[in-house]
Parts: C-alpha cells; structure tokens; sequence
C-alpha cells in the first residue's frame, strides 16, 4: 500500500475552506457532479466524480482544523469504498490557509491514477475558494 502527500496554499481562511470540504454545494464545486455529505464521525461520505461512484465515511471531522474520510470506489475490486483514508489537515499561515493532503492505504495500481486526480482538482479547490466560478469539470482519468 502507498501513500500520497501533497499540499496547497489557499487566500482564504481555515473557516472558509473547511466548509467546502463538508458541505455538498462545497464540495461539487471543484470536485464532482453530485455528493451527499454527512459530516460527523461514521457520516456518509459520497461524491460521484467523473463517473466513478467515491464511497466512504467521515473518520474525522475537527473544525476548521481536519477532516478524514474513508475512500474508495463502489464496485472496484482494487479499491473498494472505505479502503483508503483521504485527510485534510487545515493551517492558518500568513496568507490564508495550506490545506495538506495526506491519501493513503492506496493500492499500487492506484497510486498515478489518484495523483492525476488530486493535482487536477487541488487547483480547483484553490479557484473556488477565493470566489471564482468554474465551469463544469470535464475531467476523466487517463484507462
């Protein structure tokens, strides 16, 4: 299993992008076409991206400072929902907040397919934070 770390500097505050992190109009802002979202410990985490139904829970939900989820894909045998973590760790800095992302418990084969997709929505989250409106994501993962 591999892990995957990256991170982003945003000009906004913690508060800020944490809701668009647990909330669905949030979330579908820069990433997928529809998400349910029930954003406490054991709550349902779902956001169907690009076609692929991601699946999973709320793990950690620590305003405006962390939220984990449990993730995976419903009917993949390579990574089923809930079988890896995604966490995002919150820091104030001087110019608004880095948002770290942490992914792990990825199986091997799935490690370039999730580094393509977090280095295309992480910029995406960054854009909507600061009030840009996106069109819609047309963005599919490489087969």
């Amino acid at each position: 299993m591999a892990e995957y770390r990256t991170s982003i500097d945003i000009d906004a505050s913690p508060e800020t992008v944490f809701q668009f992190l647990v909330t669905e109009r949030g979330m579908t802002s820069w990433m997928g076409q529809w998400a349910s979202l029930d954003p406490v410990p054991g709550g349902e985490f779902a956001v169907d991206i690009a076609g692929y139904p991601a699946r999973g829970m709320f793990l950690e939900v620590d305003p405006p400072r962390r939220v984990t989820v449990s993730w995976g894909f419903a009917g993949s045998e390579s990574l089923p929902p809930g079988a890896s973590t995604v966490s995002f760790e919150l820091t104030a800095i001087a110019t608004g907040t880095r948002v770290e992302l942490v992914h792990t418990d990825l199986p091997d084969a799935e490690v370039a397919g999730h580094i393509e997709g977090w280095s295309h929505f992480l910029p995406r989250l960054v854009r909507v934070v600061v009030g840009e409106r996106l069109h819609p994501d047309t963005w599919v993962p490489r087969p």
